[in-house]
């Protein structure tokens, strides 16, 4: 079944019950939904676009901040049998348009904080018909969004779609070239449902407390286990550590998927007086997990120390998989912390070389994965397409092995392999090293060019709050790895990290490599 028949039939079966909430606590602002009012105001937008000429196959961008309206217009696009863009909220004016003439856009539905960007691009795009802004205020020339919808009949718009169609087009993030438009099936969304539910156990009592965009797959399709059972979910804006404690508090949330640096965030609050914990009830949060990026171990070490009692998974995927799901720890696999886990449900996987040869455990290779959640392919680009699909396994990118019980350890994104004097480096293991130590709160590892060995590792040190480090130190703490491992050069500045999470390594590579810096022999 298309993925729209599980909004309705919770509206059917819950349409009094909460489906959605919104925190806002810098705004002091809550507001909530319940699934009938969910389904209804998805049926209106829907009925909207289909009068405005929207039909299967169209494309409708949405360019939002996450808010109460965003899932609900998600649905709302899918329910015409048109495919949903969800697109960066970090894209320049630039990239929303070349996006948006790549997909071929229609309509583009937009939020209040980017107005400036959408005006500034919106007449140079010919393929767009209709523009509409999701705010309390009128703008000349566009239609607002809840002026449109006011009086669109509720009903179900009577639109056939099965299984095998198209739903969305996701956008890679664009931290390794032009992002490229990831086609997406209503069976690889359902299938993300029966994924995440089936991994946490969801029931109809869950609350799922979602702060990640939700432009993103991530996200998105960790709320599907929500959607799966019926249960509430918590959209909370802004990320400071006493907004998370506080919404998990209050709303009772039972499940949080947090980014690396929140965890941190909220640690380093706790460890440094700011947060006590016996201010907030949460008794009932019974799981964490963490997924968009490698996890270091001593991190959820540390996690344990003051949530003891709680579950913890680690999720690994990618776009192209429908998110996250393809590989997950399993909450009965906390002491292998530091392992991404193994095949998710549904799921297979293995580890190859250049050749396509599986390897033994022990031995590094790309990860390929291969399930229900496979993209359809890249939007226009067979090229592309045939790269990185083949025989219906996905070719991930991603460097990883296997221990001898089968569980996969990601050791890096293949493109971010340092090679240097003809040995293999991966980054990954250096930056878990590094935030062992207790003063450093995050960590990055890149390749310097060098003349005689080709590349030497270099870290980008970010240090906890009020904690000092010396280069002398670190070289010292640095010791322990083997020689060829060890950072040539140290530099102390803030590790970037884009919206899920990963570290924006090209963007580090472009500020500090050929730069004059500490120096580690």
């Amino acid at each position: 079944m298309p993925i729209t028949e599980m909004l309705s039939m919770n509206a059917q079966i819950y349409p009094n019950k909460t489906s959605l909430i919104e925190r806002d606590p810098a705004q002091g602002i809550r507001r909530e939904i319940t699934w009938q009012e969910f389904d209804n105001l998805s049926n209106q937008l829907a009925n909207t676009l289909i009068s405005y000429g929207i039909k299967k196959n169209d494309k409708v961008a949405i360019l939002m901040m996450n808010c109460l309206e965003w899932l609900p217009i998600y649905f709302g696009v899918l329910k015409t049998g048109a495919l949903a863009v969800p697109l960066n909220f970090r894209f320049t004016a630039d990239e929303i348009k070349k996006c948006l003439e790549t997909a071929g856009t229609k309509v583009l539905i937009f939020g209040p904080e980017f107005e400036e960007r959408v005006k500034g691009i919106v007449d140079e795009i010919h393929c767009l018909k209709h523009v509409i802004f999701v705010g309390d205020e009128q703008l000349s020339g566009i239609s607002n969004f809840f002026d449109i919808i006011k009086h669109a009949p509720a009903h179900a718009p009577e639109i056939d779609i099965s299984d095998d169609e198209d739903a969305a087009l996701y956008f890679t993030s664009g931290t390794t070239g032009v992002p490229k438009p990831i086609m997406l099936t209503h069976s690889n969304l359902v299938s993300a449902c029966v994924t995440e539910s089936h991994h946490h156990l969801q029931t109809h009592e869950d609350n799922f407390l979602c702060i990640p965009p939700l432009y993103h797959t991530g996200a998105k399709m960790h709320w599907f286990g929500s959607l799966m059972v019926g249960s509430k979910a918590v959209i909370l804006k802004g990320v400071k550590p006493e907004y998370i404690l506080e919404a998990v508090s209050e709303e009772q949330a039972t499940i949080v998927w947090l980014l690396v640096p929140w965890a941190q965030d909220i640690l380093e609050a706790i460890e440094t007086g700011q947060i006590d914990l016996g201010d907030y009830k949460l008794d009932q949060w019974r799981l964490m997990h963490i997924g968009a990026q490698p996890v270091p171990p001593s991190l959820i070490k540390r996690w344990q120390k003051y949530f003891p009692g709680q579950a913890y998974d680690t999720n690994y995927g990618l776009s192209e998989s429908t998110g996250p799901g393809c590989v997950h720890l399993g909450l009965e696999n906390i002491h292998k912390v530091g392992a991404i886990g193994k095949p998710g449900f549904n799921w297979q996987a293995k580890i190859v070389d250049e050749n396509g040869n599986v390897l033994p455990p022990g031995q590094a290779g790309e990860l390929l994965v291969k399930g229900p959640g496979v993209m359809k392919g890249y939007y226009n680009n067979e090229k592309e397409t045939r790269r990185v699909l083949r025989d219906g396994w996905l070719h991930t990118g991603d460097m990883a092995r296997q221990d001898s019980e089968g569980f996969i350890y990601l050791v890096d994104r293949k493109k971010d392999v340092i090679i240097s004097g003809g040995e293999n480096i991966f980054p990954v293991e250096i930056e878990d090293f590094l935030q062992e130590h207790q003063d450093i709160k995050d960590a990055a590892v890149i390749g310097m060019p060098d003349k005689r060995l080709g590349e030497t590792p270099i870290a980008i040190v970010e240090t906890k709050t009020g904690r000092q480090l010396t280069e002398s130190a670190l070289l010292e703490f640095c010791k322990a790895l083997p020689r060829y491992k060890r950072p040539r050069k140290i530099i102390f500045d803030k590790v970037p990290r884009n919206p899920t999470g990963k570290i924006e390594k090209p963007l580090l590579r472009e500020k500090w490599c050929g730069k004059s810096v500490a120096v580690l022999v």
